[in-house]
């Protein structure tokens, strides 16, 4: 009943910081600590996304009908119109703003969910494959006779080289020799970790799978995940998804793993049969090399707060002012200073954040975390060592079949 809504926007506005916009819809978004996970988080996620899409195609649509209009016109008249059109693009923008601000208090109450990035293609293509300084040649088997014309290259590979080349003039240019701490006779090469064998962790969570190609005589398939990882396979076949080609898997394994001999991954996912051999729908290769001697960081991704406890717990071995002081070391920045009032100078640079964090039990404690977060979270702004760092993401990966070269699965 009405009653029993007011009193509970009040209990709302008391308890959490008020700004019952929207009535009902509040109530039912109102996110419980307790009942949160990463899969809130990764809903969210994906509603900012659709949200993102539903606006550029609204703007598409707009631009479109524009221009038909315009089009039936003499070339002046065009031109023209084209200038109208750009002040008056400003003025649809804030038509859309002022449509946006009512819903704005709705969405500070949801907004307590954080939000992770959700990449609508593969993690590589957005940082330039992580070919920072390491880039990889495939080694190929030479053509020995007539019957090895044929063969694709993917064939012939028999080795990756992985290493950087580069060429100077010499003598070296001034600026280059005058850096801080730069050795000119390494040019290129500083602060390249060593190339002993190195034993890592490799954890997968696969989400979910969309669009399958159908495998099966129903239109349907039984997708199950099997992983592969140098002399690691798991085949996860028990727990096959039944009739389904939008199959959520929610599944994470846990792989040791020794760089260099370990180092290509492959995710694929197979349709589970009653009889016979189970067929390959796709498969994804990553190589997890290339990501974790990048500098920017593709190990766990930066997260956007900091938290010790809930739904959003920090997961990365190092904190955010372990990896901070290791960027600076590494990139001989100077900093971090951690100042009073929330203050960080890194560089030439100040960021502010909070400098308090509550534990489970509700006690706030003094912490530096935050502000060493404010920091990563805008690492590319650091002049000359900076670089954009991997966010908490998920990705998304095409399955490729090698039978079906180049279509998606």
């Amino acid at each position: 009943t009405e009653e029993e809504k007011e009193k509970k926007k009040k209990r709302k506005k008391g308890g959490g910081g008020g700004g019952a916009g929207g009535g009902e819809e509040v109530e039912e978004e109102e996110p419980d600590e307790s009942m949160l996970d990463w899969w809130s988080k990764y809903f969210a996620s994906i509603e900012t996304m659709k949200e993102q899409l539903r606006q550029q195609e609204a703007a598409a649509a707009e631009a479109e009908e524009k221009e038909e209009m315009e089009i039936g016109e003499v070339s002046k008249a065009q031109a023209k119109n084209k200038d109208k059109d750009k002040s008056k693009a400003p003025k649809d923008d804030k038509k859309k703003k002022q449509q946006l601000v009512p819903e704005l208090p709705e969405k500070k109450n949801k907004q307590k969910i954080d939000e992770l990035k959700v990449f609508d293609k593969e993690l590589e293509t957005e940082f330039d494959y992580f070919e920072d300084w390491l880039h990889t040649f495939n080694l190929l088997r030479g053509k020995i006779g007539d019957n090895d014309d044929n063969a694709t290259e993917e064939e012939r590979i028999v080795g990756r080289f992985k290493g950087s080349m580069c060429v100077y003039k010499v003598p070296l240019p001034d600026d280059i020799t005058k850096e801080a701490g730069y050795d000119p006779t390494f040019g290129m090469f500083q602060g390249i970790p060593s190339n002993d064998p190195i034993n890592v962790l490799v954890r997968v969570y696969v989400v979910r799978a969309t669009d399958l190609h159908p495998a099966d005589i129903n239109g349907k398939a039984d997708p199950y995940i099997a992983i592969k990882l140098g002399k690691t396979d798991i085949k996860d076949k028990e727990n096959y998804i039944s009739k389904q080609l939008n199959p959520v898997f929610g599944k994470s394994f846990d792989i040791e793993a020794t760089f260099p001999m370990e180092s290509m991954l492959t995710v694929a996912v197979y349709d589970w049969d009653l009889v016979g051999t189970d067929d390959l729908i796709g498969e994804t290769k990553i190589d997890l090399e290339n990501r974790f001697y990048s500098k920017h960081r593709a190990t766990c991704g930066v997260s956007q707060t900091y938290a010790i406890h809930g739904y959003n717990t920090w997961r990365d071995p190092m904190k955010p002012s372990q990896i901070l002081s290791k960027l600076c070391k590494e990139g001989k920045v100077d900093g971090p200073h951690f100042g009073p009032g929330g203050r960080v100078k890194v560089a030439n640079r100040v960021f502010t954040g909070p400098t308090e964090i509550e534990d489970e039990n509700g006690q706030k404690k003094p912490t530096d975390e935050h502000l060493a977060l404010a920091v990563l979270r805008h690492w590319e702004d650091i002049p000359r060592a900076g670089c954009r760092l991997v966010p908490e993401h998920v990705e998304t990966r095409p399955l490729l079949n090698p039978d079906k070269p180049g279509i998606e699965q």
